[in-house]
């Protein structure tokens, strides 16, 4: 007897479709498992075998052939079970419920409970996209699957619970969990122990971290030791606003395939991601790999922050992958097979010292630069010219004064700054709403000339500076698009003289290099 079933799996973030066709017919009682399964799915079998008797079905004692179409596909995880378990169910006749317009994924226990996978959003968004719009799917997946509107979803927990079918769709599902996600949403967005005003002083780094997340805007900070700037940058997601619906529900996707996403809790992710790799990270972790590339940092810092650290203790070829994605948003593995892309439209943010000790250029009594010369250039060597480039905002910060604790009561809170950020990022949204992007530091030399009007007096400024420092030309756009979300946060609507000379200032590096 045969039968299909309709399944997914996960590649890179994306759901694609799998058929389980299972095939019994008399024989000595074996199981074939075809179509290019990984270990994991070859091991379902004794999975699927414990499940069905333990569910109390009888496992048929003939011989099975399961093929995993497209048989040239590499498949791995779990997520199969359900479905090749229900497959044979349905060719041994013990079950008589439609299934052929359904999309079935789980994985199984050994007693016959039904476990969550990973990658649940993509896979339904996968069934939506291919006209199958009815899920048989784990019950603990329930809330995140009722993210996907205009689906009939069937949560079980058992393998049971299959032969009586009762779909729900997806928005009276979530309607049902719309109090624990509202109760999520409320406590994930922002941290109430961390704000901007903790950091005492600095306000110059604090003016950059405004223009850094109105516009999107990359930023590094230099400065010695205890000076604050990990503090600062911790705070960045503080004063950035909630991510919109699509943003949030992309965020979520991410981190429902890398297995990050709580499956216990309503969780629905609208607070910005931050991520704070170690310096130590591999090359992998950092852009993501694996024979079946799995999403890295910089994908898991999609609409939000990547925190470097103190850069320069980074490897230099993981700092040098860096610039593909800062420029194209987005990071392509290849394989022998395939190749996945995945998305990776970040937030750099770094900081570090400026030499080994970290006092090098802030000498004070009793803290003096020891670090030698060719100490320094190989410190700062693994910080590329081409990498350094594409960072809009580079600001030194100095040990604030003693006196500044008291001048500094009036300092912005996180929920100012956030308002702030919020009004510049919907004039950015309403300027740019014809265009495939949002924010200003996503404009390109076509979209800066069409799109940015500069007075004469501001044009004469850049090309001064772009001459005077010797600027590339990727420097020069750089400042323009600074100029525009400083022109954005005071409300303007054409960017004036005083945008642009606040903009030259935040390339501190182009400076130093030519004084």
């Amino acid at each position: 007897m045969y039968t299909s079933l309709a399944s997914a799996i996960v590649i890179g973030v994306n759901g694609r479709g799998i058929t389980v066709e299972v095939d019994i017919t008399s024989g000595i009682p074996l199981i074939n498992v075809v179509g290019l399964p990984d270990s994991a799915i070859r091991e379902s079998v004794e999975r699927v075998r414990s499940a069905i008797r333990n569910s109390n079905y009888q496992f048929p004692l003939e011989r099975i052939t399961i093929n995993l179409a497209p048989a040239d596909m590499k498949k791995e995880g779990t997520g199969l079970d359900l479905a090749i378990a229900a497959g044979i169910l349905k060719a041994s006749k013990q079950i008589n419920c439609e299934l052929s317009q359904s999309l079935v994924v789980g994985e199984l226990s050994l007693d016959g409970h039904i476990r969550p996978v990973h990658g649940i959003l993509a896979m339904l968004e996968y069934a939506k996209s291919a006209g199958i719009n009815k899920i048989i799917l784990p019950h603990v997946n329930s809330f995140e699957a009722s993210l996907i509107s205009g689906l009939l979803l069937c949560p079980i927990t058992n393998l049971r619970e299959i032969e009586n079918i009762n779909y729900v769709s997806s928005e009276e599902l979530l309607a049902s969990h719309q109090k624990g996600r509202n109760q999520a949403s409320t406590t994930r967005v922002h941290r109430q122990d961390i704000d901007i005003s903790d950091v005492v002083g600095q306000q110059e780094a604090k003016r950059a971290l405004l223009i850094a997340a109105a516009g999107r805007h990359n930023i590094i900070v230099a400065g010695p030791p205890g000076v604050g700037k990990t503090m600062l940058m911790r705070r960045l997601p503080s004063i950035m606003p909630p991510l919109q619906e699509a943003e949030a529900l992309e965020v979520t996707k991410i981190y429902s395939v890398a297995g990050k996403l709580p499956t216990q809790t309503s969780a629905f992710l609208t607070a910005p991601p931050f991520r704070s790799p170690h310096h130590s990270i591999s090359v992998g972790g950092l852009i993501g790999g694996g024979s079946i590339p799995k999403p890295g940092e910089v994908t898991l810092s999609h609409h939000g922050v990547l925190f470097l650290d103190e850069l320069p203790e980074f490897s230099r070829q993981v700092l040098e992958l860096l610039r593909q994605p800062m420029e194209e948003h987005t990071v392509t593995i290849s394989r022998a097979r395939s190749h996945v892309t995945f998305p990776a439209s970040f937030l750099l943010a770094a900081s570090y010292n400026p030499c080994p000790c970290g006092f090098y250029g802030f000498e004070r009594e009793g803290q003096n630069c020891s670090c030698t010369q060719a100490m320094i250039h190989r410190y700062r060597a693994k910080l590329s010219g081409p990498l350094l480039d594409r960072i809009d905002l580079q600001i030194d910060v100095a040990r604030p004064t003693s006196l500044v604790h008291s001048k500094d009561d009036l300092a912005m809170t996180s929920e100012q700054m956030r308002n702030l950020v919020q009004q510049a990022v919907t004039l950015q949204q309403q300027r740019y709403r014809r265009y495939a992007f949002n924010y200003n530091s996503e404009l390109t030399t076509q979209g800066i000339k069409q799109l940015v009007k500069l007075p004469k007096e501001a044009h004469e400024l850049i090309e001064n500076a772009f001459q005077t420092l010797g600027m590339s030309m990727r420097g020069y756009d750089r400042i323009i698009k600074i100029a525009r979300t400083i022109a954005d946060l005071a409300g303007c609507i054409d960017v004036q003289l005083e945008h642009v000379a606040e903009a030259i200032q935040y390339r501190k590096l182009d400076i130093q290099l030519h004084l």
